[in-house]
């Protein structure tokens, strides 16, 4: 729900841009299509009054111990994340408070590990997509946006964009050419034996959640042959109240020191209602940027 011409931009060295006209084989410009994408989601002004987000869903993969892995994402602006998984009754967490990460998982004896993250997960996390995705309100993220192109997504019509965050990292995103949203994105990620390569991560089931529009289902993996990891929204809540010890590392003074997945929740979790018929019959990110597998690095 991600990414300024190179390092130039990033250091403010020339203006921020996105593609000043249309590309072979479409009608409109990035910033037409960005502009139609805020609009399908809800626009930008119901989007800048979320200050907090909070999913309750369950993982589904092939990789997972178990079939279905309850988890709990807790979002702040402007990129505090805190993301609990429990498996066997075992828990998971990695979180992010806007300038240190940490991770927190049970050992072979059953005793908790806690964790740093390392230059590479802080730099991963930095990089968020946030509440609402790299192209909301993109210019106030000093994010660049550039049409490359049209291809088909899964049988459908979709722009491709090309997104370069202030970091200078890229990736792309792709928009459904009909519901403006967004369909697809691509990311890198490393294995455990750190080697690299591109992931596509699929948004589908978009519901109307207070005015806006949120994919209740997040996918990797599709079309690769391989078992795909899917996300799974089962609830979502806005604006619940979120202390920002909620991000802070267990084990100081005055911070929550105890990880739970039950306790501390907001509620009431409020149901989303309608859906968005444009999209394919089974279809985020992550938005953005979503853990998929248990353990798995940010």
């Amino acid at each position: 729900m991600k990414r300024i011409a190179l390092w130039a931009v990033g250091v403010g060295l020339i203006p921020l841009m996105a593609a000043p006209g249309p590309v072979s084989g479409s009608e409109l410009t990035a910033v037409q299509i960005v502009e139609k994408n805020v609009a399908a989601r809800g626009g930008l002004e119901a989007w800048r009054k979320i200050q907090t987000m909070v999913w309750v869903g369950h993982i589904e993969s092939a990789n997972a111990p178990a079939p279905r892995l309850p988890f709990v994402l807790e979002m702040k602006r402007p990129d505090k994340t805190r993301f609990e998984i429990r498996a066997k009754n075992q828990m998971s967490v990695r979180a992010y408070d806007g300038h240190h990460g940490w991770k927190l998982r049970a050992t072979g004896d059953g005793k908790p590990d806690l964790q740093s993250y390392t230059a590479e997960e802080l730099s991963f996390a930095h990089d968020g997509p946030g509440i609402d995705g790299p192209l909301m309100d993109y210019q106030a993220k000093g994010i660049a946006i550039t049409l490359d192109g049209v291809e088909e997504v899964e049988g459908h019509k979709a722009y491709r964009l090309s997104v370069t965050l202030s970091s200078g990292v890229s990736h792309h995103v792709w928009i459904d050419a009909l519901s403006f949203l967004d369909i697809k994105s691509d990311r890198v990620s490393r294995n455990a034996f750190g080697m690299s390569g591109t992931v596509s991560v699929f948004y589908r089931d978009y519901r109307a959640t207070e005015g806006v529009q949120i994919p209740f289902t997040i996918e990797s993996g599709a079309g690769t042959g391989k078992a795909t990891d899917r996300m799974v929204i089962d609830r979502v809540a806005l604006n619940p109240p979120l202390d920002d010890r909620t991000f802070a590392r267990p084990g100081v003074p005055g911070r929550r020191n105890t990880v739970s997945i039950d306790a501390a929740r907001p509620q009431p979790l409020r149901r989303p209602t309608g859906a968005v018929p444009s999209m394919p019959p089974e279809s985020s990110l992550a938005r953005p940027r979503s853990v998929l597998r248990a353990g798995e690095g940010r």
